[in-house]
């Protein structure tokens, strides 16, 4: 039997699942599962409710740094929001323990994965 996926260094053998350098045997794996990350909406909004306390706190003492760092912090409250991706996990469950196996911004390359082990689970159990 052929490779039947081997892309972007993800691939699932009749025997094994190999991503990022691990190797989980078919075997030992119970279900795989896709969970997505959303992005981290508190970090960025604190950042920038800190900058804007900072900006005011300046313009009312007559401080120009404390009004640009303020709005430093403000901006980087910003970026650190537009900077986040959404990311997909692999999710292989073995026994009583869960692994990530797989982590990619793509949702339908993990979801292929998943697919792919899963027919490979099927496979061996019928075989």
């Amino acid at each position: 039997m052929d490779i039947p996926f081997n892309e972007r260094g993800v691939s699932v053998t009749r025997n094994a699942l190999s991503a990022a350098g691990q190797v989980f045997p078919l075997r030992e794996i119970g279900g795989v599962r896709v969970m997505t990350v959303r992005k981290n909406r508190w970090l960025p909004v604190a950042i920038s409710v800190v900058g804007v306390v900072c900006a005011i706190v300046g313009g009312l003492f007559g401080s120009p740094a404390g009004i640009v760092c303020g709005a430093m912090l403000v901006v980087v409250g910003w970026i650190t929001w537009a900077s986040q991706d959404v990311t997909h996990r692999l999710i292989v469950e073995s026994g009583d323990s869960q692994h990530e196996a797989l982590s990619s911004v793509d949702l339908e390359f993990v979801e292929r994965v998943a697919q792919t082990v899963r027919d490979a689970l099927a496979a061996k159990s019928t075989t």
